[in-house]
């Protein structure tokens, strides 16, 4: 097993010591704002980034990948608890512990059992949808508290919209101003200036603002008391229907979490040198959302922005997270009074521009460009996750993937070649289609399993080529090398097409079998005397009209 901070050094210990503090800075300013959106104290926020954090940094494959709750993981938190328990109560933090205890039980299933292929459904038109949908709505709630009105932030989009419009004539035109200034900072920072953590600039100087104007008392809001002291050890105690309650909306955080973090995990460790193991980074998730349920935090998974900072700020190991984790201890133990007076508009602004590229206006344009069917999978997603919620949505993006990967399958390349048929050369070279390959024989390729999607269409596609060829056609010689697998629907409409090619007076034989195809075949009784398995020099010679010689 890799040793837990590998690649830390002499050498590199400053540069990951200074990586870990510009963690810091940015991570603070979010985490507090991803509780809000999650209906959560910004203690939870918080908490997530000690207890959890070390657990993961000591246990993951990753060098670099930052964990933490995330704005996509806040909104399906907000979403699936909103219905069960009132954001801010007990109640409510109690089912987000079992919530994160559920999806860390459901981690560490995927990694024993290595079944970390199933986020591989999740594909990209589809992420980039149902994060979208999270992203608009979350958008709404932090514009509401930029311009200080008022929403029922759990509720459903179309709501949020109407409070919002309705509650402009009441708007505080200093949460405005102060959101405006945020906003520009942040944009124009990031642009001329990277490097520097916006976020907490901004927050330290909107907090500055709000104590010498005293814009609290002018209807400005602010954070409030934070509770001092490190994380609490607890466990959720809650009646066994609640916990199956919990079972789908722990299901599609832990998929979603899945997708994005071992894809994460992965290019950073092609783009970087070094192995990366999507079981043990699964493992890693597991025991770390164990860990914020058993913690007072909440569901947290991968997060791309802030690994992106560590990489463009030279860091090559775990370290920074675990310098973020002491950081954030000491500021529960010492620094919470500073914490009270920051003012809601400027954690609106910053969470807000945050979560822009998460909208996928970039990502929905190269769709539309490179495959309109993708796009309007996309598209669909977006607008179920968004109008209906994020658990339909997740469920619609499986479904929209089955039937993604059902339409691909259902269209497989299949060929009639073009055969040499000169002995010794391969049996193929070269397409053409419709055509006869030799005098009386077609050889046709298909390019994918045959199976219960694509089954009927190959048959027809040989009869259409039977159909098609000039002159009278005797053998057909179906080219099974890309043929990995054949399922019993596959194997049905096999038989029928013997049938057919049987009553026309056609021979059929296979060439470059797979070891496994052969076996299947015989398996399901596609061999014999219906049709032989013949190698590729036995089909030349039958292309050429010769008798075949023994092979030697």
């Amino acid at each position: 097993m890799q040793k837990p901070l590998v690649g830390l050094s002499r050498r590199n210990l400053l540069r990951e010591l200074t990586a870990g503090v510009t963690l810091l800075a940015i991570a603070i300013p979010l985490n507090i704002g991803y509780a809000q959106i999650a209906g959560l104290p910004a203690t939870a926020g918080l908490y997530a980034l000690i207890v959890p954090t070390v657990i993961y940094a000591l246990t993951v494959s990753s060098r670099q990948l930052v964990a933490s709750p995330d704005a996509a993981a806040a909104a399906l938190v907000a979403s699936s608890l909103g219905g069960l328990a009132v954001a801010g109560s007990a109640d409510y933090s109690t089912l987000a512990l079992a919530q994160a205890i559920l999806g860390g039980v459901m981690f560490l299933l995927l990694a024993f059992f290595k079944l970390g292929f199933l986020a591989n459904f999740l594909s990209k038109p589809i992420l980039v949808g149902f994060v979208g949908g999270l992203a608009l709505d979350i958008l709404i709630s932090q514009i509401a508290k930029m311009l200080g009105v008022k929403i029922d932030s759990g509720g459903e989009f179309v709501d949020k919209v109407a409070g919002l419009v309705t509650g402009l004539p009441g708007l505080n035109w200093w949460s405005v101003a102060i959101s405006v200034v945020a906003v520009a900072v942040l944009l124009l920072g990031k642009r001329f200036a990277g490097a520097v953590p916006w976020a907490l600039v901004v927050m330290i100087l909107a907090t500055v603002v709000v104590l010498v104007w005293h814009l609290d008392e002018a209807g400005v809001a602010v954070l409030g008391e934070v509770p001092a002291g490190p994380p609490a050890i607890t466990w959720p105690i809650i009646d066994w229907t609640m916990w199956l309650a919990l079972i789908p909306s722990a299901m599609a955080l832990t998929l979603v979490t899945t997708a994005e973090g071992l894809l994460v995990s992965r290019s950073y460790g092609e783009k970087n040198g070094y192995r990366t193991s999507p079981n043990r980074d699964l493992f890693a998730f597991g025991v770390g959302n164990i860990a914020a349920g058993a913690s007072g935090s909440f569901t947290f998974g991968s997060s791309t922005s802030r690994t992106a900072a560590m990489d463009q700020a030279g860091s090559r190991t775990q370290l920074p997270s675990l310098v973020l984790a002491a950081g954030t201890l000491l500021l529960l133990l010492f620094g919470t009074a500073l914490l009270a007076d920051i003012p809601s508009p400027a954690i609106g602004a910053i969470v807000g521009v945050a979560i822009l590229p998460l909208l996928g206006i970039r990502e929905f344009r190269e769709l539309w460009h490179a495959d309109r069917f993708e796009f309007l999978i996309g598209a669909a997603c977006f607008l179920v996750t968004l109008f209906v919620g994020s658990i339909p949505g997740i469920l619609v993006a499986f479904v929209l993937a089955l039937l993604n990967l059902a339409k691909r399958a259902a269209n497989p390349a299949i060929d009639v070649l073009q055969a040499t048929g000169e002995p010794g050369d391969s049996l193929l070279d070269g397409a053409a289609k419709g055509q006869v390959t030799a005098p009386g024989v077609i050889v046709v390729r298909l390019a994918a399993p045959l199976f219960f999607a694509n089954g009927s269409v190959f048959s027809d596609a040989v009869k259409r080529a039977v159909r098609a060829a000039d002159g009278e056609v005797r053998h057909v010689v179906v080219d099974m090398e890309a043929v990995t697998d054949i399922d019993v629907t596959g194997a049905e409409s096999f038989e029928a097409l013997l049938t057919w090619l049987e009553r026309e007076g056609i021979d059929l034989s296979f060439s470059r079998v797979r070891p496994d195809a052969v076996r299947r075949l015989e398996q399901l009784d596609l061999l014999g005397d219906r049709a032989r398995y013949v190698t590729n020099r036995e089909a030349i010679a039958a292309i050429a009209g010769e008798r075949p010689e023994d092979e030697e």
